[in-house]
Formats: C-alpha cells, structure tokens, sequence
C-alpha cells in the first residue's frame, strides 16, 4: 500500500507535489495552532470558573457563619455541602435542599478531609456519577466547619467543544483553499518550466543532422528570478546548440566540397598522366623520335600532382596543428625573405614590372622562414596569375602596432566583391573559365591564409579595380601558438 502511494506520488506533476507538502504542512501548522488555542481557552475558562467559585463561597461562608445557612446564596446547577470536622473526620450536616448534593458525596468528603489537614482551600475536578464534570473547591468557614461547593463544567466543554469544531472549519475549509489557489499559483509559476519540457522534447524530435537553427525558444518572462535564470541559461545552451550545429554542418558541407575539389583536381593530373604513358607506349613502339617528348610531358604531369598533394597534405597538417607541428620555427630577417621572393618573381614574371617600396633595412622575427617565403610566393604569382601581362607589381614591408607587415600589391582589375569573402576558401577560383595550367589548382591562397594563422597573424584583402592589396601581418612576438620552440622542431 505504502509503495503504491509512493508510485502515485512520484508520478504527480511538480505544482500538484508542490501544492499537497504545502498543505501537509499547513496541516501541522494548523493543528499546533489549533491546539494552543484549545489548551489556553480551556485554561482561561477554567481559572473564570475557579475565580467565580472562590467568590461564590465567600459569600457562602459568612451567611454560613453569620446565619448557618445558605440562603440566598446559592448558583444554580452547583452543589453543597457543609462538614463538621473533629479530630480530622469530616461530618457532613443536613442540606438545606436535597438538591444541594449530588447522589455520591465520596469526592466531597474526601475534599473536605484533604482540606482539614491542608489547612487551605483546595481545588480538584471530578466527574460525578450521574452529573458529569464538575470543579470543587473546599474552604474552612470557621474553625471546625468546611464549606465544599461544586460548579459544573458543562459550559467550558460546550465552549472548548464549539471552538474545536469552528477551528476544524476554518482550517479545513482554509487548507482545501490553500492547496487548490496554491496548485494554481505554483502552476503558473512552474508554467515556464513546462514549457522549457515542452521545448526539450521538441529538440529530441529535431533533426539534429539539419543545418538549420532549432525552432524552439522559450521567451516568456515570468517565475521570478530563479526560472529567469533558468530561462536565460537555457535559451543560451539552445543558441550554444545551434551554433555547433551550423559549425559541424558547415565543415561537413566544407568537407564534402574539398573531397569533391580534391578529386576532380587529382582526376585532371591523373587522366593525363594515362594520355601520356598511352602516347609514350605508342610512340616508344613505333615513332621513337616522340618518346622524349611524351616522357617530359609525363614528368610535369607527375609533377603537377605531387605539387598538388603536397598542399593538400600541408593544410592536413595545419589544420591537425595541435597533434602536430607543421612550422620548424628560428629567428630570420623577414626583409630578407621579401627581396628573395622579389628576385624569384621578377626571374619568372618578368612581364609583370615588380617594385620594392623602401622600408626597414632589416626585420628579424622569429618564423619558419621556408613557409613565409612560400606564403609571399604564393600571393606574387597570385597577383601574376590574375592581371594582365604589364600590370605593375608592388612588394612592401613595414611595422605597425607591433607587428610586422608585407603588403602585396599589383594594379589589375581587382577582385569581383561577391569573390572577396571566398578568395582563400581551397579549390575556389574567381575566373571558372580559367584552365588549370593557366590558373592553378585553387590552394594558393589557401595555403597562404593557413600558414599565416599557424604564425599568430593574418591576411587581410582589399580590393578595387586599378588596387587589389594583400596585407600579411605577423607579430613581432614570435609565432609560437603552440607552445613552439625555435629551431628544435621540425615538419
């Protein structure tokens, strides 16, 4: 039985659990109230009743002692009686009335002995056969007479007894008001806990898989503080949940297009690679003059790949940047690395005018110096690639609010704005029509924007026709981001 309470128990709402320990404890709250007011209306009553008994029989002793009678003095519904007391034995004296004495006198002579030897008034409360409760009171009238009187305590019992009955009212009707306003008032109070249930369980039945944001929110301001707090705290996990779900959806559609990118991109090499070793067999069998000819063409080929999968495993490798370190860090000159970079371009591009603005005769930094130089070479061809032949080049270095910067510049058409903001994402090209030999395989800027993380900095772009600007900033601080040591670690 005590189990299945407890099953039922458990199974209430919170309000209605909330609301029925609320009223249990009203209900002890009420019964200690209750019982103090009983016991003190009882007492107060009973210490009227004694008050008017010890008045009563003061009076009764002097008309006794003055007349040796009761005459006149009697209270209705009390009884009497007079004792001659000698050598401590009570007799008692003939009434007046019979009505003045109860059937059984027993309690009455034995107050009247109690009194003789006590030498004081006594009080005592007696159910007397056949008449109910009654309070007595002895007192010595004279030396040798004992006066007993008893009042009835009907009137105290029916007064006590319509107390109790009001209280159990009262309070009943109080407590069953108690518990049905407060399962209300706790109910509403508790109404947005429900609804945060009510969003939870829509997040369960939510496709989590979906990038789109969870349509629930719970925005009602109501509970006090406490639920406020809860409410924030949870619509704050519900914004932490759709932001991590955008994220894991964005890398998995990121993920899904490199797979894609890098695909075709190895397909292009690879197809060629079989065209030529095709041709180079034929040719081999049967115009052998051909054979150097496909045979160098295989080699780029092969090459062009390996070149290709060499930047795909760099970004592999940076992007697992914390299992390990890609950069192999010492202090270097980075105007150094800049002329270099300038002299290379200017060998290769020698179509593209290249200008060194001046700056600092020399800037040491602490940088893996192999993949900065690969950075600045990847934005000079960039700037190459992407401007007409004749397009003024420029290459500048400097320092800004501590921290290092070369600046690539070229006075080509600019970068469209809609392909600013994926410039740097791998595989993308502005021009689509650009073929592959013309216009590389996509992880140029890429790998520049990644290396230059993995150094602490960043690129910034600006472009516009006649100005497109890379801007590559490295603090002066060393590029240390994960705990590297210069010149003791290696790719």
């Amino acid at each position: 039985m005590i189990g299945r309470l407890r099953r039922t128990y458990r199974r209430l709402r919170l309000g209605t659990r909330l609301a029925l320990g609320l009223g249990v404890l009203s209900l002890v709250v009420f019964g200690v109230v209750g019982t103090a007011l009983t016991t003190y209306m009882r007492d107060y009553l009973s210490a009227q009743l004694d008050t008017q008994l010890a008045q009563g029989q003061i009076a009764q002793s002097k008309s006794i002692a003055d007349y040796g009678t009761l005459t006149g003095k009697k209270y209705y519904s009390w009884f009497y009686a007079v004792y001659d007391v000698a050598d401590g034995t009570p007799e008692l004296r003939r009434p007046e009335d019979p009505a003045d004495l109860p059937e059984d006198v027993d309690d009455f002579t034995a107050l009247a002995r109690a009194q003789s030897t006590a030498h004081t008034e006594l009080l005592r409360t007696e159910h007397l056969r056949g008449n109910g409760e009654y309070r007595l009171r002895a007192c010595e009238v004279e030396p040798g007479v004992v006066l007993v009187s008893a009042a009835p305590m009907d009137d105290i019992e029916d007064t006590v007894g319509q107390l109790i009955a009001i209280q159990a009212v009262t309070f009943g009707l109080a407590l069953m008001t108690l518990v049905v306003a407060g399962r209300g008032m706790l109910r509403r109070g508790l109404k947005p806990l429900s609804d945060m249930a009510h969003t939870a369980r829509g997040i369960t039945s939510h496709d989590l898989t979906d990038s789109a944001r969870l349509p629930v929110r719970h925005d009602k301001r109501s509970g006090g503080p406490e639920v406020e707090e809860l409410r924030t705290a949870f619509n704050t996990m519900l914004e932490h949940i759709d932001d991590s779900l955008a994220v894991r959806a964005e890398a998995e559609q990121r993920l899904r297009r490199f797979v894609a990118d890098a695909s075709h991109e190895l397909r292009t090499p690879l197809m060629s690679v079989r065209g030529y070793a095709d041709l180079f067999q034929y040719a081999a069998a049967n115009a052998p003059e051909e054979r150097d000819k496909h045979l160098a063409r295989l080699r780029a080929e092969a090459a062009r790949m390996g070149f290709l999968l060499d930047d795909l495993l760099l970004l592999a490798r940076l992007d697992a940047a914390e299992v390990e370190t890609p950069l192999r860090l010492r202090e270097a000159d980075l105007v150094e690395l800049v002329e270099q970079a300038a002299d290379a371009f200017r060998v290769t591009h020698a179509d593209h005018p290249l200008t060194l603005a001046p700056g600092p005769g020399s800037l040491k930094l602490v940088l893996d110096a192999q993949r900065i130089r690969q950075v600045l070479d990847n934005l000079l061809t960039n700037a190459a690639m992407h401007t007409p032949a004749g397009t003024q080049v420029s290459v500048a270095v400097s320092m800004v609010n501590g921290a290092a910067q070369a600046r690539i510049a070229d006075a080509g058409p600019g970068i469209p704005p809609a392909d600013r903001a994926r410039v740097f994402d791998r595989f993308y090209r502005v021009d689509k029509a650009r073929s592959r030999d013309r216009g590389g395989s996509g992880l140029g800027l890429a790998v520049a924007q990644s290396l230059v993380r993995a150094h602490g900095g960043r690129i910034d772009l600006t472009s516009e026709p006649g100005a497109t600007v890379f801007t590559v900033t490295i603090p002066l601080t060393g590029a240390a981001p994960w705990g590297h040591k210069p010149a003791t670690q290696h790719v």
